[in-house]
């Protein structure tokens, strides 16, 4: 369950990519908003190649330690992301409005969340079990 808790979330964050791209989300990125859009949308989308390739390689990698952290840490991003949304809501450029945007947003942080609390629950019941065996 707490792998699917994951991916549900992971797939809802790369969901959201893609209302990005309908939303022209680079026009509210550093770097990205002073490039003309083409460009921008350009260097905006090909980023996220080997972005998304080395979050899958590391959110799947053999090693149980890597794995573990690096979920963690992508669903503590999915909550920090949501966050940063609900921080430039009144930002000119900010599209993010309809309810389908909204619900991958903050639903990806919900999932995030939720796997948080299912990993630390998850550590000390498996603590609890080595210490009264």
């Amino acid at each position: 369950m707490k792998n699917f808790i994951f991916h549900l979330g992971f797939a809802t964050l790369i969901t959201h990519e893609l209302d990005a791209m309908a939303q022209a989300e680079w026009r509210l990125l550093f770097v990205l908003r002073h490039l003309p859009d083409d460009v921008a949308a350009s260097v905006f989308i090909l980023l996220h190649v080997p972005l998304l390739a080395g979050l899958i390689q590391l959110t799947h990698c053999k090693f149980p330690l890597i794995q573990e952290g690096s979920r963690v840490g992508l669903s503590i991003f999915f909550m920090v992301h949501a966050g940063l949304h609900h921080h430039l809501r009144h930002h000119p450029a900010y599209t993010f409005t309809s309810p389908l945007s909204l619900s991958l947003i903050y639903g990806a942080a919900l999932l995030g969340c939720l796997y948080v609390a299912t990993t630390v629950v998850s550590f000390f019941l498996s603590k609890q079990t080595i210490a009264t065996s």
